[in-house]
């Protein structure tokens, strides 16, 4: 069932939002650089949230240990915040994080880039960040859930790039997982009509090569089959009247 929120609670996600935003674009920039472990970042990020009043999401969720997702390279999600997993130069590191606030929920996930990548890398990068939001362009009262996932798709591809089929957008709110599931893939006018006061966490994850993943022994890291470099952004959305409100940015 999808949960249309009122008024008050798309604010307290906003507050949410704002805090979680901060940490992914303000305050990880400057700490996620080559030589740093995941273990130092999945530290500094529990300090900020006991500091904002707030609780990390993902720590205890079905069993997962961590508050962020640490994803390198062939990575794609779930990967470990690790000590022996060391940033270094040419690294392409995803971040995606939840964070609680007075029972709310922000959900969003950014990608970094450390030292000199290759220039296909890079276009990896803009071309999934650029997806995310010809995506949330999307999410309009009217269109539908699947729209969303076609210009995603649409856009990936034409770049030459791959849309990870086996993880997918979600509704969010008081739950981090909520109804629709929103695939980042598929044929135009599927799916539930988007709503005001609908909240989706948007979240195209993109691979240079293929589209299939392997999960490791670990039982959460997904990779890439081909080994190939992925990328992962996201954010949490309110559908207004007046279209999409990013709730995760400054």
């Amino acid at each position: 069932m999808i949960i249309i929120k009122t008024d008050q609670e798309i604010e307290m996600m906003r507050r949410a939002g704002k805090k979680l935003a901060r940490l992914l674009d303000a305050l990880l920039p400057e700490i996620v650089k080559e030589g740093v472990n995941g273990e130092s970042i999945e530290k500094y990020v529990l300090e900020y949230m006991e500091k904002e009043d707030a609780i990390p999401t993902f720590k205890g969720y079905n069993g997962y240990k961590y508050a962020i997702n640490f994803s390198v390279n062939e990575e794609v999600v779930h990967g470990f915040p690790l000590r022996s997993k060391v940033l270094k130069n040419g690294d392409v590191v995803s971040v995606d994080c939840g964070l609680t606030y007075k029972g709310y929920i922000a959900d969003s996930a950014r990608t970094y880039i450390i030292g000199q990548v290759s220039e296909r890398e890079k276009e990896l990068v803009e071309a999934t960040k650029e997806s995310l939001y010809m995506g949330i362009k999307k999410a309009v009262v009217g269109n539908t859930i699947s729209d969303i996932g076609h210009e995603v798709q649409t856009y990936i591809e034409s770049k030459g790039f791959s849309v990870i089929r086996e993880y997918v957008g979600h509704g969010v709110g008081r739950k981090l997982h909520e109804d629709p599931q929103i695939p980042n893939y598929g044929r135009r006018g599927r799916g539930p009509k988007i709503r005001k006061n609908m909240t989706l966490a948007i979240e195209p994850m993109v691979s240079m090569g293929s589209y299939e993943v392997d999960i490791l022994e670990d039982g959460w890291t997904a990779v890439t089959r081909d080994r190939s470099k992925a990328a992962h952004f996201e954010h949490t959305i309110a559908v207004t009247e007046n279209g999409p409100e990013i709730l995760t940015q400054l």
